[in-house]
C-alpha cells in the first residue's frame, strides 16, 4: 500500500506539473529562453508521439483500479451489500426464521452458495423481495463463482471486486466523453485524472452494489445525448446506428438501476429546451430521436409489473419518505452540497479523534475557499461553448429533478449520496474543462493550481479506503468487539424485522462472529417480525425469553417496539458504552 501511494505521489509530480517553470533560475537570460526553446521543443516531440496519450490514460486507469482495490474487504458489508450476495447467489431472505432464538450458521446459509442456482433463482427473488432490475445481479451471479467461499460464505472481495472493475472502466469511459465532448486531450485526460481519484467514485466503487455499472451507461448515454445535440446544432440527421445504440444503452441502464430515469429525464429537458429554442421540432436529426425518445420509454415501460407488484417497494424506501420538521426541511440542501464536495475532495471529517475532524473541516473550508473562484471563472470561459452549456443544463436539471422529488413528491432523493450517480459523470468532465482554462493559464500557476486539486483528491481518495470518509452505515466488527467485552455468558441479540435491511444488519453480526472463529459467547439470534402492531414484536420477545436457560445477556439491537415484560427479571447494564454506527443497543444481564 505504502509503495502505491509513493508512486502516485511521484506520478503526480512528474506526470502533472510536466511543464516546469524555469523562473529564479540564474542563468543568462539567452540560455534560458534557448532551453525553454529546447524543452518545449521536446515536450511537443513527446506529446505528438502516438503512444503517449494511451500510455498517460493507462497511468490514470492503474491509479484508479490500484485505489479501488486497496482495503477493499477491510470494512464490512452492510445491508445493501448483504441484499447483493444472497440475491446474487440466487438466494431467499425468506427462508431464515422468524419469531425464535437461532444459532449464527443458520442465519447465515443465505449467503452460502448453491449448486443449483442460476439466473433464473436470481430473477425469481430478486423481483419479489427487493426493487431493483436484474443486470447487475446476474452480472455478479456470474462473476463470484470465480472466487472460493470464505468460511463456507461467499468471497466478500469478489463481490465487490467486480463493482470496482466496473469504477476503473469509467476512467478510460470519461476519458472517451471528454474527448467527445470538447476534442480537447487535456480535459479528456483531465477527466479521467479526477475520476481516477474522486472519493465519492471511490466510496461506490467498494461497495457490491450497481452504481458503478449504471455510471458506465451514464456516460454512454451521454456520449449519445453529446451526439444528438451537436447534430440539432447543426441540422443535420442523426445516424441510425447512434440512435439505435442510444436506445440499447438506456434499456442497459434501466435494467441496472431505476433511478437511471432521473438521467434520461435530465437529457429529456434539455431536449426540450433545445426543440424550443431552435423551433426546429421536425427538421431531419428530430425524427430519430423522436424515434429513439418511442424506443427508451418502451425499454423502460416493460420493467413497470415487475416494479409495481414488489410488495416489498415501500418499506425499503421508507428511510426517504420519512415526513419534515423544522430544520429538517432545509437539510435536503446541506445534503446536496455536500455530496457535491465530495465528488473531489474530502479529508478525514469522520475520523474518531476531534482534533483531526476539526483540522480536516477547516483545510476543506479553505480549499473550497481558494478553488471556488477558479471553478467559476473556467467555467464562465467554458460556457461559450456550446457543448458546456448542454452538459451545464444536463446537471442543473438533475439537480432540479432531485429537489422537485425531496420537496413536492416526499422522496428526500438527497438523503442517498450514491443516487447522484445519475449525473456525476457530467460534473467530472465540466471539472475537467474549468481545470483546462487554469492549465492553458499564461504563467505556471495555472498547472499548479492543478496539481494540487489532484492532489487533494488524492489524499480524499485515501480518507474513503480507510474508512476516515464516506463511512460504512453499520460497524458489526466493533459491536461484536463490545459485546465480547461485555458479556462473559451466552448472549441473545434480538431485533425488530420489517424486511430483509433488519436481516442484513444481524447477518453483518453473525458473520463477524463466524469469520473470527469466536468460541465465546455462544450467540443467539431473534428476529422478531414486526407488521403494523409494534407489541407483536414485544409478545415474541417476551415469550422467547421464557424459554432460554439462564444465565444469558440480552442485548436489545434497533429493537423499535415496547420492551417486554420479561426483562423486569433482567438487571439492566447501566455502563457508559460507546456508540456504534447502525446499532442502537440496551443491555439486560439475566442470571
Amino acid at each position: 500500500m505504502k509503495v502505491f501511494f509513493w508512486g502516485a505521489l511521484n506520478f503526480c509530480k512528474d506526470a502533472i506539473l510536466l511543464l516546469p517553470a524555469l523562473a529564479n533560475r540564474r542563468v543568462p537570460l539567452s540560455d534560458a529562453i534557448s532551453t525553454r526553446q529546447q524543452k518545449s521543443k521536446n515536450w511537443q516531440t513527446v506529446v505528438n508521439h502516438p503512444w503517449f496519450h494511451p500510455l498517460l490514460l493507462l497511468v490514470w486507469l492503474i491509479i484508479g483500479l490500484g485505489l479501488r482495490l486497496t482495503n477493499l474487504t477491510a470494512k464490512p458489508p452492510w445491508t445493501d451489500e448483504f441484499s447483493t450476495l444472497v440475491f446474487s447467489l440466487g438466494n431467499s431472505f425468506l427462508p431464515v426464521p422468524l419469531d425464535q432464538a437461532i444459532a449464527p450458521d443458520i442465519l447465515l446459509q443465505p449467503l452460502q452458495p448453491q449448486a443449483t442456482a442460476n439466473i433464473s433463482d436470481v430473477w425469481a427473488h430478486l423481483s419479489h423481495e427487493t426493487n431493483h432490475p436484474p443486470l447487475y445481479f446476474f452480472l455478479a451471479h456470474w462473476w463470484m463463482q470465480l472466487f472460493p467461499t470464505q468460511a463456507g460464505l461467499v468471497s466478500l472481495w469478489g463481490a465487490r471486486s467486480l463493482s470496482a472493475i466496473f469504477g476503473a472502466a469509467s476512467i478510460p469511459a470519461i476519458y472517451g466523453l471528454g474527448w467527445l465532448t470538447f476534442r480537447d486531450r487535456l480535459i479528456a485526460h483531465l477527466a479521467a485524472a479526477i475520476m481516477a481519484i474522486s472519493p465519492f467514485a471511490i466510496f461506490l466503487a467498494q461497495e457490491a452494489r450497481h452504481y458503478t455499472l449504471a455510471i458506465l451507461w451514464v456516460i454512454a448515454s451521454l456520449a449519445c445525448f453529446i451526439i444528438a445535440t451537436r447534430h440539432i446544432h447543426n441540422r443535420t440527421q442523426l445516424p441510425i446506428p447512434t440512435a439505435l445504440g442510444w436506445v440499447v444503452i438506456n434499456a442497459f441502464g434501466i435494467a441496472s438501476h431505476y433511478f437511471f430515469v432521473l438521467t434520461l429525464c435530465s437529457e429529456a429537458l434539455v431536449l426540450i429546451f433545445l426543440a424550443w429554442q431552435k423551433r426546429t421540432f421536425l427538421s431531419p436529426p428530430w425524427r430519430r430521436i423522436y424515434a429513439a425518445v418511442v424506443g427508451t420509454a418502451v425499454s423502460g415501460i416493460v420493467w413497470l409489473p415487475a416494479f409495481l407488484q414488489n410488495s416489498y417497494g415501500d418499506k425499503l424506501t421508507d428511510w426517504i419518505q420519512q415526513p419534515r420538521q423544522g430544520l429538517e426541511w432545509i437539510s435536503p440542501l446541506f445534503q446536496a452540497f455536500a455530496a457535491w464536495v465530495t465528488m473531489l475532495f474530502l479529508l478525514p471529517v469522520e475520523s474518531p479523534h476531534i482534533a483531526i475532524v476539526i483540522l480536516s473541516g477547516l483545510v476543506m473550508l479553505i480549499f473550497f475557499i481558494w478553488f471556488l473562484p477558479k471553478l467559476i471563472s473556467g467555467i464562465k470561459v467554458q460556457l461559450q461553448q456550446p457543448e458546456t452549456q448542454v452538459l451545464s443544463g444536463f446537471v442543473l436539471g438533475a439537480i432540479a429533478l432531485f429537489f422537485v422529488f425531496t420537496y413536492f413528491l416526499g422522496i428526500d432523493l438527497t438523503r442517498g449520496a450514491r443516487y447522484n450517480f445519475v449525473y456525476f459523470p457530467a460534473v467530472i468532465v465540466l471539472l475537467a474543462a474549468s481545470l483546462a482554462v487554469s492549465w492553458h493559464s499564461q504563467n505556471n500557476n495555472g498547472k499548479k493550481a492543478v496539481a494540487l486539486v489532484w492532489l487533494m483528491g488524492f489524499c480524499s481518495a485515501i480518507t474513503v479506503i480507510c474508512n476516515l470518509g464516506y463511512q460504512k452505515y453499520y460497524r458489526p466488527d466493533l459491536f461484536l468487539q463490545l459485546v465480547k467485552q461485555t458479556s462473559q455468558v451466552p448472549v441473545m441479540i434480538a431485533t425488530t424485522q420489517i424486511t430483509h435491511v433488519q436481516i442484513g444488519e444481524m447477518m453483518g453480526i453473525a458473520r463477524e462472529w463466524k469469520l473470527q472463529d469466536s468460541p465465546s459467547p455462544s450467540l443467539l439470534f431473534l428476529l422478531a417480525h414486526q407488521d403494523k402492531d409494534p407489541n407483536t414484536s414485544t409478545t415474541t420477545l417476551n415469550n422467547t425469553l421464557k424459554t432460554l436457560p439462564k444465565p444469558f445477556d440480552l442485548w436489545l439491537v434497533n429493537f423499535h417496539a415496547p420492551i417486554a415484560a420479561e426483562t423486569k427479571n433482567c438487571t439492566t447494564d447501566t455502563q457508559s458504552l460507546p456508540p456504534v454506527n447502525g446499532y442502537e443497543y440496551k443491555i439486560y444481564h439475566c442470571q
